[in-house]
């Protein structure tokens, strides 16, 4: 066999990268807010970034989300979809931020807008409450008003979204008294990523996460619960119970699910260090890769 010399091999190896199109960029998780209600200047409300190629999926819009956008360098403009877990103020309190401000950045279409029962009502009065702004910027500034909108869609738990490659599955988690909870899987062309929202320990989330690539997954400390001195404190152990997965169970439900990467999110901290957490979740048995999760970080 006749052997190239090195510029003729060059020339096939970009000859075959073009008949086979440009490679594309593997996927990408932000963290834009890690935070809880607390207010901390290094935690900002809960929200995820999701990108596959130049489309932008974002979970949740804690406070603080359209500044961690652009700190980040993603499009305001480029959002392709957004996928609420639940309604609770923390994270949804960004939600008219990202509307509004985006469309003020130039946003000229609709996004999808993904989530439980009672979005819809949400976002009509969200809207109907910014109404005098909207219709002086419409005038001022000669701007389509469509463009302001989103596309609500209120779902059931299975897939909610399933386009070019992307499928986003909804699963019903357990968040205390709410009715409507969902995590959500991302299977994308290169891996696989589940975001559990706010939950206590869920079945349905262990069957649906199951071999992720990926866990996003909330934590307290189980070893610093204890009633607080404060209207509602004394019944404190038993919401965070109700509503969130402590250290120790998170260590279960990951020893079950299997993730390659496990990150932490949404630690209600209650004066635990990163290292105590993580020791925690190893009693309860996962001996896998974990981190801590900060604002800003990309994976």
């Amino acid at each position: 066999m006749r052997r190239l010399a090195l510029p003729a091999l060059i020339l096939v190896a970009a000859a075959t990268a073009i008949a086979r199109g440009p490679i594309p960029r593997p996927s990408e998780i932000v963290l834009l807010g890690t935070g809880t209600p607390v207010p901390d200047p290094a935690a900002f409300g809960p929200a995820t970034a999701i990108t596959v190629g130049d489309r932008l999926f974002l979970v949740d819009a804690g406070v603080g989300i359209t500044r961690r956008m652009r700190a980040a360098d993603l499009p305001l403009t480029g959002i392709t979809a957004l996928f609420v877990t639940h309604l609770h103020s923390d994270h949804t309190l960004g939600y008219p931020d990202l509307i509004l401000t985006s469309w003020l950045m130039r946003r000229m279409t609709p996004f999808d807008v993904f989530g439980p029962p009672g979005l819809q009502r949400m976002t009509d009065h969200l809207l109907a409450a910014w109404s005098e702004d909207i219709d002086i910027r419409i005038k001022g500034l000669e701007r389509e008003s469509p463009a302001y909108g989103v596309a609500v869609h209120e779902i059931a738990p299975g897939v909610a979204y399933d386009r070019d490659g992307v499928k986003v599955t909804a699963v019903p988690v357990l968040h205390g008294s709410w009715p409507h909870a969902y995590g959500y899987r991302f299977d994308l062309p290169d891996r696989s990523v589940v975001v559990a929202g706010d939950t206590r320990p869920s079945a349905a989330l262990v069957a649906a996460a199951r071999g992720c690539d990926v866990l996003i997954h909330e934590v307290y400390p189980s070893g610093r619960v204890a009633p607080e001195d404060r209207p509602g404190g004394a019944l404190w152990p038993e919401y965070l119970k109700a509503f969130h997965t402590s250290d120790v169970e998170l260590g279960a439900l990951a020893a079950r699910i299997r993730p390659k990467l496990l990150i932490l999110d949404h630690i209600v901290r209650l004066g635990g260090t990163d290292q105590e957490i993580v020791a925690g979740i190893r009693r309860g048995g996962f001996a896998g890769r974990v981190v801590v999760g900060k604002d800003l970080e990309r994976y």
